[in-house]
């Protein structure tokens, strides 16, 4: 049986889905002490639930 993966986003995605900057969506990163799951080249992938805390620090983030 597999396994589900879980989906992967970079800030930026993150930035898109909940229409705020990508700096707030890094400095909420940050501020929450965040660890990437996963990394490719430079860019760094986060997790859907990462994104529910991010969401959750971001006034005005839908």
């Amino acid at each position: 049986m597999p396994s589900e993966t879980p989906t992967l986003l970079t800030a930026s995605a993150m930035a898109n889905a909940l229409s705020v900057s990508d700096a707030k969506v890094k400095k909420a990163i940050l501020e929450l002490g965040l660890v990437p799951t996963a990394k490719k080249g430079c860019c760094t992938y986060f997790t859907s639930e990462d994104q529910k805390k991010i969401k959750a620090v971001l006034p005005g983030a839908k």
